[in-house]
């Protein structure tokens, strides 16, 4: 259904204000408007679906639009805003108007994304011969369009600014909450990244047009509203214009639910909302984490404790746009060399904001996201995996080579009863139900059952069952989850991928296989047999070995020719590799990363 107004009329003055088409001559600015309309789609509403034909190209003059694209798993997926100025639909005048069937005819292309109105916003919409008028007597605004197409459609998943939020709306959900104290925390650390911010409450915004927000976008690169749940104008405003909603609540609090009251802003409805766990001094917890979540709708949750120092500053990151995710593929022993890459960046005063993985790249992922330092990771590691073969108490296969109990417990001792809403880094972990072919992302929960799926080699390591489902490791579908990095921030993606190399399989092995008793009798028990490495390379390899590299920033590859899947013990030499390689990607990327800043 189509929620927005529409009028016939001299619309020139208007479309004089678009600053893309500065330039235009009046007579052909007018002669264009004559085919022009002009709309205005309330917060919520539609400008088009995607493959609906594309017959129009649009323009915004005020207010902020929002682009979804459809996951392969049926999802909407945000894309990115669309502000004042900015064109909406403009594939259509290169794919449309094209006879494809030979009959005559030109068809309109299809859109490929579907557009939602983000706050109350005015269009101006073009029919194919009104912008035809326009490039004819302004030939170098098709040159400005190719341009933004490119960037547009440059590779899936790259980070894009100018489609970054800008709007943040900070919501106390406790009046002992001084969530103006926190906003200034907030701008100043914004304002050391090099970025202009304003805070905005309800004695400087409430009454205000929508000019007035337009103009402040105009002039800052991020704009922060702040406010008190309630059934107050100003709050339905402030939730209304943002970009992302982000609820402040107290960590020794429980949420009621639902936490705030039901109104149809943009941001709720498409769950663009985030929570800010603060905690007190005594550090008590109310609740679990995912309590909060649930109340407050929201996709990702953050903890602030103290009023500046780090958790400020990685705030202020990802409000900027400038937060860096560091992301680890599966791969056995190979997966070692992650230790390197941590090592390496934490020398280079790199942060890392969120962090995932696959399969034994999740287990090292979860060391940073528990806070562990260089010392404890390396000596953790150490005794679960290095110093004896966590998958040695082999039995004979039923569901797994293996039994699990060491797996089990290696994962209790060092993970404990830590929940992922606890860690102080956002987290995620993947695995592979067996029962829907699906990947199944770990975002909540806990964290020992998360890695004990994602390391669940199918036919190694006994599945996990979870209700309906039947898990395996993550590396089985997706083992380097660059992609699911990337929708969990708008920053930097640093990724390390050890499975580049193949795995040396002893050919020699498998042509006159030894029986299970032969073997048992000439290797014993703490070798594991050809079938492991078999498993192991099956569950790693990957059709389509670019998948994930080419949406990184930073693109990490150790050479790791000389270990193997299997390779526990060769530890050393493998975390030396990561960091080694991590130092040259640094160097050769080009890229200006963020570094944790200096304070006088």
């Amino acid at each position: 259904m189509r929620m927005f107004r529409t009028m016939k009329l001299d619309i020139t003055p208007s479309l004089q204000t678009i600053a893309f088409l500065k330039g235009v001559p009046a007579k052909a600015m007018k002669a264009a408007g004559r085919e022009a309309s002009w709309f205005c789609v309330p917060a919520g509403g539609t400008l088009f679906l995607r493959n609906e034909p594309a017959d129009k190209i649009y323009f915004v003059l005020s207010g902020a639009l929002g682009a979804f694209r459809e996951t392969p798993d049926g999802r909407g997926e945000f894309v990115g805003h669309i502000r004042p100025g900015e064109p909406v639909g403009e594939m259509s005048l290169f794919l449309g108007g094209i006879d494809e069937d030979g009959d005559g005819v030109a068809e309109d292309a299809p859109h490929t994304s579907s557009i939602y109105a983000l706050r109350d916003s005015e269009i101006v919409g073009f029919s194919r011969e009104g912008w035809r008028k326009l490039v004819k007597s302004e030939p170098e605004l098709l040159e400005q369009m190719i341009r933004i197409i490119l960037r547009r459609v440059g590779r899936q998943g790259q980070r894009n600014v100018s489609a970054a939020p800008k709007v943040f709306t900070l919501v106390a959900t406790s009046p002992t909450i001084d969530l103006m104290l926190r906003a200034k925390a907030l701008k100043a650390s914004i304002e050391r990244l090099g970025l202009s911010a304003i805070v905005v409450n309800e004695t400087t915004g409430e009454d205000k047009p929508t000019a007035f927000f337009d103009d402040l976008e105009l002039r800052h690169d991020i704009v922060i509203l702040v406010t008190t749940i309630g059934d107050t104008p100003w709050y339905k405003l402030s939730v209304r214009q943002a970009d992302r909603i982000w609820v402040f609540g107290r960590a020794d609090a429980k949420p009621s639910n639902p936490l705030m009251p039901e109104d149809d802003s943009p941001a709720r409805t498409l769950k663009l909302v985030d929570v800010v766990l603060l905690h007190p001094g005594d550090n008590r917890r109310a609740c679990r984490p995912v309590e909060w979540l649930n109340a407050a709708g929201a996709s990702r949750l953050f903890h602030w404790q103290g009023m500046e120092g780090v958790p400020c500053d990685r705030l202020a990151r990802v409000i900027g746009g400038r937060s860096v995710g560091l992301v680890f593929s599966g791969g056995g022993a190979r997966a070692y060399s992650h230790i390197g890459v941590v090592k390496a960046m934490r020398e280079r005063g790199i942060p890392i904001d969120f962090i995932g993985g696959a399969s034994m790249g999740a287990v090292v992922a979860a060391c940073v996201a528990m806070g562990w330092n260089d010392a404890e990771i390396d000596q953790r590691i150490r005794k679960a995996f290095v110093e004896s073969n966590p998958l040695g108490d082999y039995t004979l296969p039923v569901v797994g080579m293996v039994k699990g109990l060491r797996v089990n417990a290696r994962l209790k001792e060092h993970f404990g009863e830590a929940e992922i809403g606890d860690l102080d880094i956002p987290f995620f972990s993947t695995s592979t139900n067996l029962m829907t072919g699906t990947q199944r992302i770990h975002r909540t929960g806990r964290l020992a059952d998360a890695l004990r799926a994602t390391i669940s080699l199918p036919g190694i390591l006994p599945p996990v069952v979870d209700g309906n489902d039947l898990l395996v490791d993550g590396a089985v579908l997706n083992n380097f989850p660059v992609d699911v990095m990337r929708d969990m921030h708008r920053g930097f993606v640093v990724g390390s991928d050890v499975t580049r190399q193949p795995e040396g399989l002893d050919i020699a092995e498998f042509e006159k296989p030894a029986g299970f008793v032969r073997w048992v009798l000439r290797h014993g028990f703490s070798s594991p047999p050809p079938i492991a490495g078999v498993l192991m390379r099956a569950a790693t390899i990957r059709a389509n070995t670019e998948f994930g590299r080419d949406i990184t920033d930073v693109l990490i590859l150790p050479e790791l020719v000389s270990t193997q899947l299997r390779d526990w013990e060769a530890y050393e030499e493998t975390v030396e590799a990561g960091y080694r390689a991590t130092l040259l990607a640094l160097d050769q990327s080009g890229l200006v990363l963020p570094t944790h800043p200096q304070r006088g």
